[in-house]
């Protein structure tokens, strides 16, 4: 099949394309350069150049198209200005996108848009699935916002789906390096208070999970991208300290990680209990389902 992913080169978008393209898929990468050199079945494609002509640009029927863009939520703290950014850079792209798909000749079969389990809200108590009500802070409401735009793709009757993405571990990027990096020096221990829930998901269940949905015509709207057996994370980073041999001792508490991230302290002082109703109702089988096989298989 053909593809039309927006946020190809980050954490996620890798990881996919190189499954994608092993398995024989054609890519077409949207980019804001002029000058990327293609690579097999791996096509960049200048978002000016899709927008002005994308029949053009996009010379073969696409089949899939995947919206992973946004700015990052860890790569800085939320200032008033950053906070800003970080929603119309989602919000933007989306819209962006849905402007090359109006103009092509066909109609995909399935857009697949990036999304977030802090659609939610965070709670200590409360155990979130697809069908839960949602929440009403700056994570919740950025959320909203994005899959709500991205819901405009079903107006051209394309099968949508919202990937709500939980804690996603890898050994190439997002939290889980920068989770262990305290444990290699021997400061490893709780954010804040680790009774914080990590609903969290290995990198292979998330491409896995992707293709499975795919594949299935049935699934639609909301999926949470998540493990059965969320943890608290206190469990977490103990599972880290076992596998590097390395102590779990030294708390950093909540009031430090505010005082040094500012709201964004939200991303690892706070947490959900997220279940992945619609993967397991429909049959998805993850390959890592504990905690400790997923930290094993990437430490």
């Amino acid at each position: 099949m053909n593809f039309l992913i927006a946020g190809g080169t980050g954490l996620i978008g890798n990881a996919l394309i190189k499954s994608l393209t092993q398995k024989g898929h054609a890519i077409y990468c949207l980019t804001r350069s002029k000058n990327r050199e293609n690579s097999g079945q791996l096509f960049f494609v200048n978002w000016d150049d899709a927008l002005t002509s994308s029949s053009a640009a996009l010379p073969a029927p696409i089949d899939i198209v995947i919206n992973l863009a946004g700015e990052s939520l860890n790569s800085g703290r939320w200032t008033s200005e950053r906070k800003e950014r970080i929603v119309k850079s989602r919000v933007k792209s989306t819209d962006r996108l849905l402007s090359i798909i109006r103009e092509l000749p066909n109609r995909p079969k399935l857009w697949m848009n990036a999304s977030a389990i802090g659609v939610y809200g965070t709670s200590l108590s409360m155990k979130f699935t697809e069908e839960s009500s949602l929440g009403n802070d700056f994570l919740a409401d950025t959320v909203k916002q994005w899959e709500a735009h991205a819901a405009h793709a079903t107006e051209q009757d394309i099968r949508t789906v919202f990937c709500r993405f939980g804690l996603v571990l890898s050994k190439k990027g997002g939290a889980l390096p920068k989770l262990l990096l305290p444990y290699k020096l021997f400061a490893g221990g709780n954010l804040g208070s680790g009774n914080q829930w990590a609903s969290w998901i290995h990198i292979k269940d998330v491409v896995a999970a992707m293709e499975f949905i795919i594949n299935n015509n049935s699934i639609s709207g909301p999926v949470n991208f998540t493990a059965p057996a969320p943890v608290k994370m206190s469990i977490l980073g103990k599972a880290i300290g076992r596998q590097l041999g390395r102590p779990h001792w030294l708390p950093v508490p909540a009031p430090f990680l505010k005082l040094a991230l500012g709201e964004m302290s939200v991303l690892v002082a706070e947490g959900q209990h997220v279940f992945p109703s619609v993967l397991t109702k429909h049959g998805y089988t993850f390959t890592y389902e504990t905690i400790d096989s997923a930290i094993a298989s990437l430490c």
